[in-house]
């Protein structure tokens, strides 16, 4: 596999090699693991753990993010399929991933399709986008939305993609904070100035309690106490973004599958536990299971569809949609601001 990785991000770039794998495994698993912890686990020293992370960090290969849990602090994720003009449809890909609400864009084979997703406050925030400004936009042929109803895998903490760079001993060791189960505990109230942390953290998730403290306008000590309880409370974790490619990962596809509901919950566990897939939610719809797949090319796509997908009975029917390209990656930027209040942006979606 690591034949195939190369270059990626700014100019004059190194590229990932295999000794990086480890670190970067670890990170998936704790993204704000303290440096000596990760030297630790890995058996590397410091100097080793920090040097690393910065070729990898500053070449733009690897950005580790902090990413709120949509179920522990109250947003509302919906899954788009938006059609477009084929001449647009890169332009409206762009406009949608300049807005916060929206965590994930990909463009999809055909090149008339996009797929997204959106994370609201409220369900008025949802209807101000699908009932104002996509239908409005002159480009958009086309919108269905599903309702996510429950995370199977994805977000902070996932790993994804087969590395097999650490033992089971080193990942047990650096999972340390357990996420609570979705329906176990009430939706945290989050203030103004764990807001403004989540924003820091989520263009940085090792930035430094002093940069927290000065973004939040509190103390040193209360920053820390705050982000403790974010992320103990598991409303806040933390994860690795970069490009699939660069680990060898060059063939992605969103996978649709109509399941029995009686058996959702069931078979949507066990895709989620599959390495190839770093998400997979259950959503509202004919098509009630939706998996993201990574996969070395399409020989691995195939051996994934007809031996672990085909494999469960469960799975009635399946739409197997390509993408040709992530136009974003990494979960929205919760700054506080409500959908409403948020400038239009110039271009496709400006009604």
């Amino acid at each position: 596999m690591m034949e195939t990785m190369h270059k990626h991000g700014s100019a004059g770039a190194e590229g990932v090699e295999s000794a990086d794998l480890p670190l970067i495994e670890a990170l998936m698993l704790d993204g704000r693991a303290p440096f000596s912890r990760l030297a630790q686990v890995l058996g590397v020293s410091d100097q080793t753990v920090v040097r690393r992370y910065r070729r990898l960090r500053t070449s733009g290969l690897l950005r580790v993010v902090g990413q709120p849990r949509s179920e522990r602090v109250g947003l509302q994720e919906s899954w788009l399929r938006v059609a477009c003009t084929p001449d647009a449809t890169a332009t409206v890909a762009e406009a949608l991933a300049r807005r916060p609400d929206i965590a994930w864009v990909n463009l999809v084979s055909g090149g008339a399709e996009i797929h997204c997703m959106t994370k609201a406050h409220s369900r008025q925030d949802i209807e101000s986008l699908l009932l104002r400004k996509l239908p409005r936009t002159r480009q958009v042929t086309g919108l269905a939305a599903h309702t996510v109803l429950r995370r199977f895998s994805g977000g902070p903490g996932r790993r994804w993609g087969d590395l097999g760079a650490l033992t089971e001993e080193q990942t047990t060791a650096l999972r340390t904070h357990p996420v609570p189960a979705p329906e176990s505990r009430p939706a945290l109230v989050l203030d103004e100035a764990e807001h403004a942390m989540l924003a820091v953290l989520g263009r940085d998730g090792r930035a430094g309690h002093p940069e927290l403290a000065r973004a939040a306008r509190l103390s040193e000590s209360t920053a820390r106490r705050r982000l403790d309880r974010l992320i103990h409370s598991g409303a806040l974790g933390f994860g690795v973004e970069m490009a699939p490619e660069l680990l060898g990962l060059g063939s992605h596809a969103i996978l649709l599958a109509s399941v029995p509901p009686g058996r959702l919950a069931a078979v949507g566990a066990a895709v989620g536990r599959h390495r190839e897939v770093p998400f997979a939610a259950a959503l509202t719809g004919a098509a009630n299971l939706l998996a993201i797949v990574v996969c070395r090319d399409s020989e691995h796509l195939y051996t994934y569809l007809t031996e672990h997908i085909g494999a469960i009975p469960d799975v009635r029917q399946l739409e197997v949609v390509p993408v040709l390209r992530a136009v974003k990656r990494a979960g929205m930027l919760l700054d506080g601001l409500r959908l409403a209040d948020l400038p239009e942006h110039p271009g496709p979606l400006t009604p």
